[in-house]
């Protein structure tokens, strides 16, 4: 089983990981424990060419982990739909994971709408939660300033009490 999670969706650029490093924080000063995951359509490597950790991914390793003094970091060969899978990794480790992206993907979502960027996702999408921004949103829907994150932690506070973040 996995831990509750949230795919937080939005444009580039609409401010997702902005909101993301202050939501952290304000959630973990209210005790719980959360992780964050970083969903990309784009393929990036995750290791340095040449590097030791880049050569044990080639071999075929199961997994790699890079640990020093800073911590450890974790890479595994799955594709990113595979994110589901990977959460239930940390069951029991964490009470909420925070996923940056994957708009397509199966989790409920918080969006992060800027002017501009592009068309508002809660408007067709049923899995939208609410929306951070200036937007124009659904009838019935919660929507919150960029700078609300008291009241963001709150609402996915109510989320998690509520089971709405565990389908």
């Amino acid at each position: 089983m996995r831990p509750p999670a949230l795919s937080v969706v939005g444009w580039s650029g609409s401010g997702k990981t902005t909101l993301l490093t202050r939501l952290v924080p304000e959630l973990h000063q209210r005790g719980l424990r959360v992780g964050v995951v970083k969903h990309s359509s784009h393929a990036h490597p995750l290791h340095r060419e040449g590097s030791d950790t880049a050569r044990y991914a080639e071999s075929g390793a199961a997994f790699v982990a890079f640990a020093n003094p800073a911590g450890v970091q974790l890479s595994f060969p799955e594709p990113p739909e595979q994110v589901l899978a990977l959460l239930e990794r940390f069951a029991g480790t964490v009470d909420l994971v925070l996923v940056e992206g994957w708009k397509h993907g199966p989790l409920p979502k918080l969006e992060v709408w800027r002017e501009g960027l592009g068309p508002l996702l809660a408007a067709e999408r049923r899995d939208v939660l609410a929306v951070v921004g200036e937007a124009p949103v659904p009838e019935g829907m919660t929507r919150f300033g960029p700078e609300e994150v008291q009241g963001i932690a709150t609402f996915l506070q109510q989320c998690l009490r509520d089971g709405v973040l565990s389908r």
